[in-house]
């Protein structure tokens, strides 16, 4: 089977899981749980590929193990965080700009959507996992990018999650911890993880997989991620502008002075 091939076989099940996602959401009436099922679209990618080799080398179960424990992790988090929240502001503006009938607007607007966005990403996951090349020493090098991303972004998420929960914490800005060196901690993990994959590829010859990170890291910075967050942030947190006058928007670096 081609390379081509293995990796559109992939995107039946990530639609599927998309219209799991979307029948969810849909009964919740909160289209921004779909954040939950973005880290599940490559789980599902990454099981696909593996069950298109007929022996999976050492590289693919490596990557299988580090997208699972992403995924899960990630998912996880999500879902303890929104389950029972309101809907996300993004996707009420979403919402209200697709009346009437969003509910059926939404199946392609946002679950198929992130599905086809999440087909794109996986690249790396099937250039490393249909490779039969040994392990060498970028794959090493790519697993550790992996998971300092991983540590980066479960580091960040927790100390957000502790501020989200105090009384005190309302209508201030967290602006301690990994916080205090960069606005978007947990995004920047995240791309850590994605570039670590790229390596990962890379070193099983598929140089083709560089449109995922790059995609990811347009997403992170310019789309879904920084820009869309704090495009209106300042508004409901009045010392935002003190920070980010303070603190570097995404990759970590030392304060600024005011």
């Amino acid at each position: 089977m081609s390379l081509v091939a293995g990796w559109f076989n992939a995107l039946p099940w990530m639609l599927a899981t998309a219209l799991l996602a979307w029948a969810v959401c849909t009964a919740r009436r909160n289209a921004g749980l779909v954040d939950i099922f973005w880290s599940l679209f490559l789980l599902v990618a990454a099981l696909s590929f593996l069950r298109e080799t007929a022996e999976p080398s050492a590289r693919a179960l490596l990557v299988l193990s580090l997208v699972g424990i992403w995924a899960l992790r990630l998912a996880a988090h999500l879902a303890v965080r929104n389950w029972n929240a309101p809907e996300d502001h993004r996707y009420q503006a979403i919402r209200a700009r697709n009346q009437p009938g969003f509910a059926w607007k939404s199946l392609y607007l946002v679950f198929a959507l992130q599905a086809v966005l999440a087909f794109i990403v996986a690249l790396p996951l099937h250039g490393a996992m249909a490779s039969s090349e040994p392990l060498n020493a970028l794959d090493l090098v790519g697993a550790l990018l992996v998971i300092a991303g991983l540590l980066v972004e479960t580091i960040a998420d927790t100390q957000l999650a502790a501020f989200r929960d105090d009384p005190d914490s309302r209508g201030q800005v967290l602006d301690r911890g990994l916080w205090r060196y960069s606005r978007h901690p947990n995004y920047f993990g995240e791309f850590c993880v994605w570039w670590g994959f790229y390596l990962l590829a890379l070193a099983a010859g598929a140089w083709w997989a560089l449109p995922s990170p790059l995609l990811m890291s347009v997403l992170l910075m310019r789309v879904s991620g920084v820009t869309l967050l704090e495009k209106d942030i300042g508004q409901r947190r009045p010392g935002y502008a003190q920070y980010v006058a303070r603190t570097n928007a995404f990759f970590p670096g030392p304060r600024r002075s005011a």
